[in-house]
């Protein structure tokens, strides 16, 4: 647990995984049952956890009892039925199966015996597909907030819940086939010289998930550009036509603006370093290095319900009367306009 690499034998192992040196997949994801654990021997040969390993379930955990708070606020309160309401939902379940798939890739590593591979591809596969929707439902958002500033005035006929529902199953089912993946076959567990950092996956596949990402990301930044540029423009005509909300206006399109600069910006903190790392990386790198860019990766799914659930006045007045029956007479109850996020 001390040094990242000692020399150590060999454990028993399932056939087709590497050595020693390879680091896992989503870390604790990714050495899967009786593969060598970074902090030495395997955690079943040496009886130890990675602290790392510890790490990141705890986060897991945090990560799905925060969003399941979310979903349990959504789906108990009627009147969070609009789309943008829809897709904070899906980002929610998305972050709720990544800490699942955190939790269980902890347990597949450590507590299952007999160790299988079936267990280590679909926990691998779980955590694939859920940050995979988890990214995906993030760009939604963007450019929904985009098309209600875009389409103000036709936003709210042609965005229709029938039509957001479709759009997300839509996301959804890609991104449970980018899961299936690995247990279709596009895994690394015959042939360690193919294996990324991502432990099953392979160094190709590895590179597309990261490119992609990157893309995503770009796409993101440019609609964040547009919707400044909007969001300034629908201001400064507010201001003209009727200067006596052109305060109360202004001071909704900064906090639209502070708000997507804080989602980018945590966004990038978050994943862009690791996506950059998985690009350039191999199996051949130290474990750790894996491990320390994961980790704040994974928490970007701790911080999504606090910009996107939490910091929402509808959302606030639901949380409000469930935890104690009332609502704060300092609590603002300004409606919503097309600047907010």
């Amino acid at each position: 647990m001390g040094e990242p690499w000692p020399p150590q034998p060999q454990p028993q192992r399932l056939p087709g995984p590497g050595n020693a040196s390879e680091p896992p997949a989503w870390p604790s994801a990714a050495a899967g049952p009786g593969t060598a654990a970074p902090g030495g021997g395997g955690a079943a040969a040496a009886g130890s956890v990675s602290p790392w390993d510890i790490a990141l379930c705890a986060t897991g955990t945090a990560v799905a009892g925060e969003n399941a708070l979310v979903l349990a606020v959504l789906f108990y309160t009627p009147s969070l039925r609009a789309p943008m309401f829809l897709l904070i939902g899906s980002l929610a379940l998305a972050d709720l199966l990544a800490g699942l798939g955190l939790v269980a890739n902890f347990a597949v590593r450590y507590l299952l015996r007999p160790p299988s591979e079936a267990a280590e591809l679909a926990a691998a596969g779980l955590l694939l597909a859920a940050f995979s929707a988890s990214v995906c439902s993030l760009l939604a958002i963007t450019v929904d907030r985009y098309l209600s500033l875009y389409n103000a005035l036709t936003y709210h006929s042609e965005r229709t819940l029938g039509f957001t529902c479709a759009m997300v199953l839509l996301m959804w089912l890609l991104c449970l086939g980018v899961g299936l993946l690995p247990l279709l076959g596009w895994n690394c567990l015959r042939d360690q010289s193919a294996c990324s950092i991502l432990r099953p996956v392979t160094k190709d596949n590895a590179a597309v998930l990261a490119v992609t990402f990157l893309l995503l990301f770009a796409l993101m930044m440019q609609l964040y550009l547009q919707i400044c540029k909007i969001a300034f423009r629908h201001a400064q005509q507010i201001a003209v036509q009727h200067q006596f909300i052109a305060t109360a206006q202004a001071t909704s399109t900064r906090k639209g603006l502070s708000t997507l600069s804080l989602i980018l910006g945590t966004f990038a903190l978050c994943w862009i370093p690791f996506a950059i790392y998985s690009l350039v990386a191999d199996s051949s790198y130290p474990a750790v290095y894996t491990y320390s860019l994961a980790l704040p990766a994974t928490c970007n799914s701790l911080i999504n319900p606090i910009i996107y659930a939490f910091r929402n006045p509808d959302i606030q007045k639901s949380l409000w009367l469930a935890c104690c029956g009332c609502i704060p007479s300092t609590f603002s109850s300004r409606p919503r306009t097309s600047s907010d996020v």
